[in-house]
């Protein structure tokens, strides 16, 4: 009688997790997932591109292992239900030429201009995680929308942000000086930085109080850890500025990863959460 009672509760749970599973959630969470990828691997083919023009030979091969990564991440999203959204499809595409073309030429152009180029497309896969993030929410429940919409719109251009003051800064570190354009610069950045992440601040917070059970309890100690190197950052950002001979140009640029490597790390753990989401368990 027990083993019958066993094998009927097992079948009701197979029976619910197959009538309240979102295969369009889980497509969107995979979907979301390679777009990230896509935007690091870029982020990194700007900077090593960027290194190897500026006389850094040993950056060449690098360059190859970002385009493998880029290319990968392009295929992954193109495989999803996802990229069947005639308008999402379309803005995917439009990016997916112009980074082929731009690699094909990249290691013949001026470092600013290929550096610029690059950002440009940077900026078109940000604006194609807003239009995932309003398309996808059609047919995701609540908590993976709030979820994806932060991830989309907050967490994924922070990382630009910071990586571009990683290169940037990184840049003056090594020359060893620091114009009064570029102490304008770098305020603009840390400003866009401290804002965004006061924002994210908000959202995770209130996310967490919201959907407590179904997101990880090591996320708070992960989102502390973003404010912690966010914080540390723009320390060694204060000392470049005032004394950019201080600061070691390797120290500056890894410092800048750890940021987007833990900014990445919780962005992962999210939409994890939002993937076991859509098999109806919860």
């Amino acid at each position: 009688m027990r083993i019958l009672l066993l094998i009927g509760l097992l079948l009701f749970q197979l029976h619910a997790k197959s009538l309240f599973s979102n295969d369009d959630q889980e497509a969107s969470s995979i979907y979301i997932g390679s777009l990230k990828d896509l935007m690091i691997a870029t982020q990194k083919t700007r900077g090593l591109t960027n290194s190897y023009l500026n006389g850094n030979t040993a950056a060449q091969l690098l360059v190859y292992g970002t385009r493998k990564e880029m290319k990968e991440a392009i295929g992954k999203m193109e495989s999803t239900t996802l990229a069947e959204d005639p308008v999402i499809n379309s803005r995917a595409v439009s990016i997916s030429k112009a980074l082929i073309k731009l690699n094909q030429k990249a290691f013949k152009q001026k470092p600013s201009k290929i550096f610029g180029e690059y950002t440009q497309q940077i900026e078109e896969i940000l604006m194609l995680a807003q239009t995932v993030s309003q398309r996808s929410s059609k047919t995701s429940n609540a908590c993976a929308k709030e979820a994806s919409k932060i991830m989309m719109i907050s967490m994924l251009p922070l990382t630009e942000y910071v990586g571009q003051l990683r290169g940037f800064g990184s840049g003056l570190a090594a020359k060893g000086k620091v114009k009064k354009s570029d102490k304008e610069k770098i305020s603009l950045l840390s400003y866009e930085i401290k804002t965004l992440h006061k924002d994210i601040q908000k959202e995770l917070s209130s996310l967490m109080s919201q959907y407590h059970g179904k997101l990880p309890k090591s996320l708070h100690s992960d989102v502390k850890r973003i404010d912690t190197s966010i914080e540390k950052y723009l320390s060694l950002t204060d000392k470049l500025i005032k004394d950019p001979k201080s600061v070691a140009p390797d120290i500056y640029f890894d410092e800048g990863t750890a940021v987007i490597t833990n900014i990445i790390k919780v962005y992962d753990t999210v939409n994890k959460a939002i993937l076991e989401n859509s098999k109806g368990w919860f």
